[in-house]
């Protein structure tokens, strides 16, 4: 079942090789719980990691409810055309249980290991531009052929997936980044676990409002989904936040009045928590506790309103 109302509630899937029994072991968790989504990130040179879009692939097919995303997809390394019928495959088969997560690419050391040459800032945001739009032309189930023309992608006489285009979210940065966020897609992550109280969000988000009004779009169209991390506690934490502003977490009750807030007070879409327990773990145990005690009622208290 593709992705209903927000808020969404997501789990980080990351694990090392060769730890699939614990991969498994999460997901299955996740896909019998309240979680909406599954993630993974998309770092294909760190060879210590379960390669993300065969994860993905691999996570889709052993669950029936929950989606899933690549947070978010190393653009220069998959290319826009190919990287279309990827997603349309991985939709299709799922059911719509996919998001489809776009970067312009940023550890460009790393990128560049894997002979891609490394791209200007402009450049890489004009590539992820195109991307978007390329990926639009080659799903949604038209008829027509397309030919694509640009500066970095070309396409002849390309038939497009008869499968609808799946949602987009992007980990867009800089000013351009998130104005094509607002004109082209459906979510913003926030980068570096920037949360709803961030100096990065309060000036980031009113530059993808503006370019979606400026577009026709309601920004309420693009949600903002957060991408942070917190220890689940036993008991009440003295400062669920750092001294620099950052949370840090707190007990279940701390955990529902902050995203609670989060969502009726900042508008916030949804949340892909890396969560830890009191000494630090990231557990199951402690994940499987969040689905059951905050999630539901977090929903709750937004419906409420």
């Amino acid at each position: 079942m593709a992705l209903q109302q927000p808020p969404y509630f997501g789990l980080d899937l990351n694990t090392p090789l060769p730890h699939s029994e614990e991969l498994t072991r999460r997901l299955r968790m996740a896909d019998e719980s309240g979680y909406d989504l599954f993630s993974v990130m998309d770092h294909p040179y760190a060879g210590d990691r379960h390669e993300a879009y065969a994860t993905l692939g691999y996570a889709l097919g052993h669950t029936r409810r929950i989606s899933g995303y690549v947070g978010v997809t190393n653009l220069p390394l998959r290319p826009a055309p190919v990287l279309a019928r990827t997603v349309a495959a991985l939709s299709s088969l799922s059911g719509g249980r996919f998001v489809l997560g776009l970067g312009s690419g940023g550890i460009w050391d790393r990128i560049t290991q894997f002979g891609v040459p490394r791209m200007s800032p402009g450049d890489a945001v004009s590539a992820f531009e195109e991307a978007i739009v390329l990926i639009g032309k080659l799903t949604g189930g038209g008829t027509a052929q397309v030919t694509y023309e640009g500066r970095f992608y070309q396409v002849a006489k390309a038939t497009p997936a008869p499968v609808p285009t799946p949602r987009i979210w992007t980990g867009a940065n800089g000013p351009r980044a998130l104005a094509i966020t607002g004109r082209l897609t459906d979510g913003w992550i926030p980068s570096f676990g920037a949360d709803w109280l961030s100096e990065r969000y309060r000036t980031s988000r009113p530059l993808v409002d503006r370019a979606a009004q400026e577009a026709g779009r309601d920004p309420s169209e693009v949600i903002s989904y957060f991408n942070f991390g917190g220890a689940l506690t036993d008991h009440d934490l003295p400062a669920p936040r750092d001294a620099e502003g950052r949370w840090v977490g707190g007990s279940t009750r701390q955990w529902i009045e902050e995203l609670t807030g989060a969502v009726l007070e900042h508008g916030a879409g949804g949340f892909n928590t890396h969560l830890t327990d009191s000494s630090g773990e990231a557990d199951l145990d402690t994940a499987r506790r969040f689905a059951d005690e905050v999630i539901p009622a977090v929903r709750a208290a937004v419906a409420a309103h």
